[in-house]
């Protein structure tokens, strides 16, 4: 009697092998065989049922980035393949961990325009770290080991497995080991001494440093050497928007987000500082405005598990080759303990600004009868959920405000498409993120544009009654472009006004409690029967579409031009100047 078995079946057994017990799919005609042979073991693996498999990926990204466990995608071939573009593209950008399997039509049919055949390999490894396609059923344990190795060690990010049916019917011996070592891939570099020892130097020795903080801290788990690198020689810290929960938001150190919407105190810090510690993370343009102008007084320093980001964007005067927690744990005994206090006082000014100039108006109104705003929204949840909850996020103003005004007390605490800007990224994020961290809660603020993009996700919320609080800030427009043309384009709202459905009706229909917030008197309540639901919630909060997100760095400006409103542009010096765009 044979012991062999069918390439479908080493997958599914592989999957078991790297401790995989949730995977996020939708099955095909060249994917059937893989779907059937996973039949024979609900009992170890459950498959999410998306509704598009554009959700299963943004769901799997969800997923790994609340579990710190790489998602997994199995689908099928042709339009389910390319379905998937969007979603590695937005993972590679992001360093999100996936494992994506797609079917394919049997080998001796490849490169005839088979039904449903596409070249996947082509399309796809400009936008992955590794993309291989399996012909024969004896490399389906190969692949998959190395898949898992290269999608979770270094900078992590998306492969795709490309699986042709004969390659999943073969028979082939089983005999599982999982990858430690590829001769050609240097996940872990070693970190030199003499980079670190320079490195202590610098940060000794500097009487304005900043330390800039990128998601890079969140996939090293390097959130305790960050606070302790920050208390021992007191340097306050800004994040990115990916960098965000990386810190308490209540550490008298941290000071905020940086970049295009980030806070006042930070941005102008940015230009005010003699050395930036830049740690995970790859100075983005909305993070740096013009690099021409970006931190002139500064030395650059930049940790990061990817050399190539090194002196990509700005150019570093010392670079560290490594991983972040690694890299910060050996250069915790070099520092001396210092104090800067006239430095961190300074950030308080600026903060003193924003607070009176813009969140008095933007979270914190006053009138009843006024529609609430997306700041004041996003502040009352945050506080209603006891800052606990993790903040899943589509694109756009719903975006920024929401990562603005929330409070993050935990590490991986806001998931959001940060690199590619995804609209349609919430809901099934919010899905997958639930599912990678079922005993912490999961609020998602998107917008009336972002939520038509994968609104067919609601479904996947019935079947599985996954207790997600989706918070729609509604104000019938596509919302960040109204912003950019109502700023910059003499107010001509060319295609962003919506007609939108009756998101209640639609949500109830799905069998999820709803309510409209018509305006500012109903908000309270409104959340806290939200919050205190057992299940999934959608509030349709009324937002009126003038409402704007500011602080503002238009493109093209330097980090530390400001702007506070429509009108008024915050200098260094403390005065308000007209707007110039």
């Amino acid at each position: 009697m044979s012991n062999k078995i069918t390439g479908a079946e080493a997958l599914i057994r592989g999957l078991i092998a790297e401790d995989v017990n949730l995977v996020f799919g939708y099955p095909g005609g060249y994917i059937i065989p893989v779907f059937d042979k996973l039949y024979d073991y609900t009992d170890r693996i459950t498959n999410i049922l998306t509704r598009h498999e554009q959700g299963a990926m943004h769901a799997a990204q969800g997923y790994a980035r609340t579990s710190h466990r790489p998602g997994v995608v199995i689908v099928t071939s042709g339009p389910a393949a390319t379905n998937l573009i969007t979603g590695l593209s937005d993972a590679m950008m992001d360093s999100t961990p996936l494992v994506v399997i797609t079917g394919q039509a049997p080998s001796s049919m490849l490169g005839t325009d088979a039904f449903q055949e596409t070249d996947v390999m082509g399309i796809t490894q400009p936008i992955t770290k590794w993309s291989y396609q399996i012909r024969h059923a004896k490399d389906v344990e190969w692949a998959l080991s190395r898949a898992f190795h290269i999608a979770t060690t270094g900078r992590p990010g998306p492969v795709v497995l490309d699986f042709t049916k004969d390659a999943q019917i073969e028979l082939t011996e089983s005999s599982y080991s999982r990858c430690r070592f590829i001769r050609s891939y240097i996940s872990r570099p070693e970190v030199a001494d003499v980079e670190v020892q320079r490195l202590a130097d610098m940060i000794n020795s500097a009487r304005r440093p900043l330390i800039l903080a990128g998601q890079g801290i969140t996939i090293s788990e390097a959130e305790q050497q960050l606070t302790a690198l920050a208390e021992k020689a007191d340097i306050p810290v800004a994040a990115t928007l990916l960098g965000l929960s990386a810190m308490p938001s209540d550490h008298p150190l941290f000071m905020g987000m940086l970049g295009m919407h980030g806070n006042i105190a930070p941005n102008i810090a940015t230009n005010h500082a003699d050395l930036i510690v830049a740690i995970g993370m790859r100075f983005d343009d909305r993070v740096t405005g013009d690099v021409r102008r970006y931190a002139p007084q500064a030395k650059i320093a930049h940790i990061d598990i990817d050399e190539a980001e090194f002196n990509k964007n700005v150019k570093a005067h010392a670079t560290v080759h490594g991983d972040a927690a690694e890299v910060l744990t050996r250069l915790l005994p070099l520092i001396n303990k210092a104090r800067h206090a006239e430095w961190v006082d300074s950030f308080s000014t600026h903060a003193e600004v924003e607070h009176n100039e813009v969140m008095q108006a933007a979270a914190f109104g006053t009138d009843p009868d006024a529609p609430a705003t997306m700041g004041e929204t996003a502040r009352k949840v945050s506080e209603a959920a006891g800052h606990g909850a993790i903040l899943v996020t589509d694109v756009g103003q719903n975006q920024m405000l929401s990562a603005r005004y929330f409070r993050y007390t935990a590490p991986r605490s806001i998931i959001t498409s940060g690199g590619l800007g995804t609209m349609g990224f919430g809901l099934p994020a919010a899905i997958g993120a639930k599912m990678g961290a079922p005993d912490r809660p999961v609020c998602l603020f998107t917008g009336d544009g972002g939520l038509q993009m994968t609104i067919q996700e609601l479904g996947t919320i019935m079947q599985y009654g996954t207790d997600v609080k989706i918070i729609l800030l509604n104000n019938n427009f596509l919302g960040n472009v109204r912003q950019w043309q109502a700023l910059f384009f003499n107010n001509r709202f060319s295609q962003t006004p919506l007609l939108n459905p009756d998101f209640v009706t639609l949500a109830k229909s799905y069998g999820i409690p709803a309510e409209d917030v018509p305006t500012r008197a109903h908000l309270d309540d409104a959340i806290h029967r939200m919050i205190h639901h057992q299940g999934s919630y959608l509030l349709n909060v009324n937002i009126d579409p003038a409402d704007m997100v500011f602080p503002m760095t238009p493109v093209g400006q330097a980090v530390d031009y400001i702007m506070l409103d429509h009108e008024r542009v915050y200098t260094p010096a403390g005065n308000d100047s007209p707007l110039h765009p």
